[in-house]
């Protein structure tokens, strides 16, 4: 628009330049509301030459839909100026423009709307201005309007642009909306697609702020809800073979079969006729709210739409008159306007005479089609323009119309003093600012967020094939951001049509991890991709997917398929297994062997030969024999404190005193030829008083070394084998038992180094070679004792131990006794002096 200024710079004439846009629909008033809607979508692509003046674009559809949010905006504006209750004194009008969903046409259109066109003339009296805009459809093409019209302070409420970036308030401070944001649906998805187990989704959108924002949101909110993308694929508006090709290569080398597609129906038909020809099935489609409803869709492609989920906005139960406003249309009236015409002739197949529909399709079939009869009825066919059982978009315009009315409203009702302007003063509404409406705030903040964004509720769309084979929306659930977050979202499952499937597609990276196991992630790749890794003995995991397992308590342990804490089995040397009667016969056989002995001794007392072996030490030796058989009982049974404080110490007293006696013996014996060189007197130290001395030495220095020491005691060890208890006695004093064992090795080798030195004394009056002999049996029973003692655990360990101590016990006693009882019994005629003092 050009203008020719006067010599006082004062605006004289302004001049419209440019081609005059017919394509609108106008209806005067006091003051008119913009809109823009996008009639037609999907624009075909031509090369530029740069030789001639370039055509209007041309589009492949015409979107009966965006016609009857057009109209749900006239119908609006009608309905308020009939009321007397609001805005009684001012007039509403519309200048509607077709934004074409493309950024170029809508920014023209939003131009001519906020600088007026010459409807009739050029003068300037004829220049329709619009004050507040009500669109754009997309939220791409919405932030290119709010940039472009920033400056002239322009509201602009948008119906359908749900883009989270639009609630930047200081970026956008005059942008509106009655659509959610996608913050809300994002949110809603991602509970969605967890609520179902699909942790592998595939997240694809068109190239435009809104799906980029939108994919952007969902892959943060996702991560809370354990859901990964195996993959995220921007496609371009306008969609290539070679762009088709990359998408559809892209989905089908996926392993994910539930995609989230962000974008319009527009771009949602070309997708799935590539996918028809090729023949993909078995796929879960998630649709957003821009397509959640389009049952244009539904006409080709229902065999691969049956199934889909997608949150649409809140459905209204009905605007009433609106049915009969939208199919009150006829021949007669619908010649005024190009939009009205095209849908007409689209929606009957035919040819208006004196048609100025403008945007032909195909202009081979349309000179084709035969004229209009004018006997047309909409009643009589079915349209997505009558359809009013879903007014979803329709009802935001709805609420856009009036939000705008109402803040009107508040700007008539505005006293002289207590206006919310500079000095107390009120807007002239008829001649305000655009600017004035957005500080007129109390009546938008009603519902809304603080940043302007009005309060999400969805309803959760499932698409199911009526029986005639059409289109049959069902709602299944529903998302309401003002509900507590574990309830914001619930779903009726019942009502949900799987295609072709009784229950829902499975789409994991990997499949769960049962109890018994734990997630490892996998290095490099998303959290929901990972294997399983069982659990470790002793530790647990009793639910799915679990994280980490947890360790069983002291006296439990982990069944074998790990998902339980069973109690642990206990384990000791019993007198009911077969190990334990075998040793305990054993033990009470060495005992009364002994004991039979004494009784031996004791009735052949007098008689030479028990009398020649120093017959004190050999009564004493016989008893702690007995003793040490009867030890090993101790080892026998569960042990317990008192048991274990008991056995060690009588295990190392019995055999220190059993060394201890025959040390006394051998020495008797030896000092008893050796006192007999002139000048000896060492028979006087080896007297029977200085051999009880020295056996009650050893024993006294072996209850100091073992009975000082930290005691032993009772222990439930469970070092060994994780599953079982092995109960078993404890030194208290390592040191103090390996102690006691080498004190018993000392006096072992002391007694052997004397009976080696005895070898050459008489062998009637001779022991030696016999306590040699056992003392040869005693070493090599205890120093193999060693190694298989360390090695062994539980009861094995205390097997060993009291196999040792009846091993080295009866080779004392078999060595060193069983000779004599041999000859008493057998040979009495040996047991006489005489044979003793024989040579």
């Amino acid at each position: 628009m050009g203008c020719k200024h006067g010599s006082d710079a004062v605006l004289d004439n302004c001049v419209f330049l440019g081609e005059e846009n017919k394509n609108s629909l106008y209806k005067d008033g006091d003051i008119v509301i913009g809109g823009l809607f996008p009639l037609h979508y999907s624009p075909v692509f031509s090369l530029p030459t740069y030789k001639e003046k370039p055509t209007p674009n041309m589009y492949k559809y015409f979107s009966s839909r965006a016609l009857r949010w057009m109209q749900t905006m006239t119908f609006a504006i009608n309905e308020i100026n009939d009321r007397s209750d609001l805005l009684p004194n001012l007039e509403l009008g519309f200048h509607i423009h077709d934004s074409c969903d493309d950024i170029p046409v809508s920014l023209k259109a939003s131009l001519l709307l906020a600088n007026g066109q010459p409807e009739r003339g050029f003068s300037t009296e004829s220049i329709t201005v619009s004050s507040v805009i009500i669109g754009d459809a997309g939220s791409g093409v919405s932030m290119a309007l709010l940039r472009s019209l920033g400056s002239f302070h322009i509201p602009l409420v948008s119906y359908f642009a749900s883009c989270s970036c639009l609630s930047n308030q200081r970026e956008f401070p005059t942008f509106m909306r009655t659509m959610p944001s996608d913050t809300f649906q994002i949110k809603a998805l991602a509970r969605l697609v967890s609520y179902f187990g699909w942790t592998w989704v595939g997240v694809i959108g068109v190239e435009s702020d809104y799906a980029r924002f939108a994919i952007q949101l969902f892959l943060q909110e996702s991560v809370h809800y354990g859901v990964c993308a195996a993959y995220t694929h921007f496609y371009p508006l306008v969609l290539s073979q070679h762009a088709l090709d990359d998408l559809l290569d892209v989905i089908q080398m996926a392993s994910s079969k539930v995609i989230i597609n962000f974008s319009g129906e527009s771009e949602m038909q070309s997708i799935l006729r590539e996918i028809q020809s090729r023949n993909i099935t078995n796929l879960q489609w998630i649709a957003s709210e821009a397509w959640a409803t389009a049952k244009s869709l539904w006409e080709k492609f229902g065999d691969l739409l049956m199934g889909t989920l997608g949150f649409a906005i809140r459905r209204a139960a009905t605007i009433p008159g609106l049915k009969q406003h939208l199919t009150s249309l006829t021949p007669s009236s619908i010649h005024k306007s190009a939009f009205l015409a095209e849908f007409w002739e689209e929606t009957f197949n035919c040819r208006l005479n004196g048609s100025v529909n403008s945007h032909s399709h195909d202009t081979d079939s349309y000179f084709d089609r035969l004229p209009c009869k004018g006997t047309e009825d909409l009643n009589d066919v079915y349209s997505p323009y009558s359809d009013v059982t879903q007014l979803r978009v329709s009802y935001n315009v709805y609420k856009a119309v009036y939000l705008v009315a109402y803040a009107l409203q508040d700007l008539s009702n505005c006293k002289v003093g207590m206006g919310p302007f500079l000095n107390g003063t009120c807007a002239d509404t008829k001649n305000f600012k655009p600017w004035q409406v957005m500080s007129n705030v109390p009546y938008f903040k009603v519902n809304f967020y603080q940043n302007g964004d009005p309060i999400a509720y969805y309803d959760l769309m499932n698409w199911q094939m009526a029986p005639d084979g059409s289109l049959n929306l069902v709602k299944v659930g529903f998302y309401d951001a003002s509900l507590p977050a574990g309830h914001s979202l619930v779903i009726n499952d019942s009502l949900i049509q799987w295609p072709l499937r009784k229950k829902a597609i499975r789409s994991v990276c990997s499949d769960s991890c049962p109890p018994g196991t734990r997630i490892a992630r996998r290095k490099g790749e998303p959290i929901c991709c990972y294997d399983c890794v069982p659990c470790t003995e002793g530790e647990v995991s009793n639910m799915t997917d679990s994280l980490e397992c947890s360790r069983c308590s002291a006296d439990t342990w982990s069944n074998k398929a790990k998902n339980l804490c069973i109690p642990r089995s206990t384990e000791y040397l019993s007198y009911h297994e077969f190990m334990g009667i075998l040793l305990c016969i054993a033990s009470v056989l060495g005992a009364c062997i002994s004991l039979f002995i004494i009784i031996i001794f004791i009735s052949y007392k007098d008689t030479p030969l028990v009398r020649a072996n120093n017959m004190e030490l050999s009564f004493l030796l016989l008893v702690f024999l007995a003793i040490c058989f009867l030890v090993g009982l101790l080892f026998i049974g569960e042990p317990s404190d008192w048991v274990c404080r008991i056995k060690y110490p009588a295990f190392g007293i019995s055999f220190a005193l059993c060394i201890s006696c025959l040390l006394a013996k051998t020495a008797v014996v030896l000092m008893a030829f050796r006192s007999r060189l002139p000048r000896s007197n060492a028979m006087k130290w080896f007297g029977s008083n200085q051999q009880r001395a020295s056996v009650l030495l050893g024993t006294v220095i072996i209850c100091f070394i073992w009975l000082l020491t930290s005691p032993p005691h009772a222990k439930n060890n469970t070092d060994y084998h994780g599953a079982t208890i092995i109960k078993e006695c404890v030194t208290g004093s390592e040191v103090g038992f390996w102690c006691v064992l080498g004190y018993i090795g000392i006096l072992a080798c002391v007694c052997f180094l004397m009976a080696f030195l005895a070898r050459k004394l008489p062998d009637n009056f001779n022991e030696a070679k016999f306590i040699t002999f056992s003392m040869l049996i005693f070493f090599a029973v205890w120093i193999t004792f060693i190694p298989v003692y360390v090695s062994t655990a539980g009861k094995y360990t205390v097997a060993v131990h009291i196999f040792a101590i009846l091993a080295s016990a009866f080779a004392l006693l078999f060595c060193i006794f069983v000779p004599k009882c041999y000859i008493i019994l057998l040979k009495p005629e040996k047991n006489c002096k005489k044979k003793i003092m024989q040579r």
